[in-house]
């Protein structure tokens, strides 16, 4: 059963939910995968600043609470920061000395049972066919912490409301829009293991290699060489 929603969750949902209906037609599959109750890593692709409300609403309607880990810029913006809080959203606090603080806190919400969105590439592509890129080691880093199942979702479509790469918007009534989520990744042979450099990169490869995959099927294209979460990035240091 959903628990009781409080006043900022249920103004977010009647606000979002609404909104939602209207500007999206919705293709959704694999609802049942979601677990019931339980702490939850949900691993997302990442194709558009427009997708994390069509996920909160998947995530919703799936019967978990949508708490993803966001750009600690976003809690800094007047107004919004209080709000996102409010509706216990994670401040991410990426190259400081607080970093640490964004996987604590998504560790205790999943030791408390909820569910935690994460974008694994921890952003949008700026170029390319929007495939899923290179991903950072955050979610590979709470599943060796908490043991918590990471359930893969794949989003399509919420790039033609705001596209990425041109910064376009278009807000048109009934954009198609799909979201599909698939079982739980068996990641049952790195339970235990110590969080060195390599079996993180490991960790998260497969998990990116998942959504790729299903993104791939989704599109009904070859999806290219998955970028490895080993591999240098552009500045010399290791995603």
């Amino acid at each position: 059963m959903r628990r009781r929603l409080g006043f900022w969750r249920g103004l977010a949902m009647v606000t979002v939910k609404p909104a939602m209906f209207v500007l999206t037609k919705r293709t959704w599959s694999g609802l049942e995968h979601m677990p019931d109750q339980g702490g939850v890593i949900i691993a997302a692709n990442h194709v558009s600043e427009a997708d994390p409300l069509i996920l909160a609403h998947f995530v919703f309607d799936a019967g978990r609470w949508p708490q993803f880990l966001a750009k600690s810029s976003l809690f800094k913006i007047p107004l919004l920061g209080p709000y996102l809080r409010a509706v216990k959203q994670i401040p991410v606090y990426r190259g400081t000395a607080d970093a640490v603080k964004s996987l604590d806190a998504a560790a205790a919400a999943l030791q408390d049972g909820e569910g935690v969105i994460i974008y694994p590439e921890g952003t949008t592509p700026k170029s390319g066919e929007l495939w899923p890129q290179r991903g950072k080691t955050g979610v590979a880093r709470l599943f060796l912490r908490t043991g918590a199942p990471v359930v893969p979702i794949i989003t399509w479509g919420p790039q033609t409301i705001l596209d990425p790469r041109t910064r376009k918007v278009r807000l048109r009534p009934r954009t198609p829009v799909t979201v599909i989520a698939g079982p739980p990744i068996d990641l049952s042979k790195w339970k235990g293991v110590e969080p060195t450099a390599a079996n993180l990169y490991a960790i998260t490869d497969e998990i990116m290699t998942v959504l790729r995959d299903m993104l791939a099927e989704v599109r009904g294209e070859t999806a290219p060489e998955q970028p490895s979460a080993a591999r240098r990035t552009d500045e010399g240091k290791t995603a």
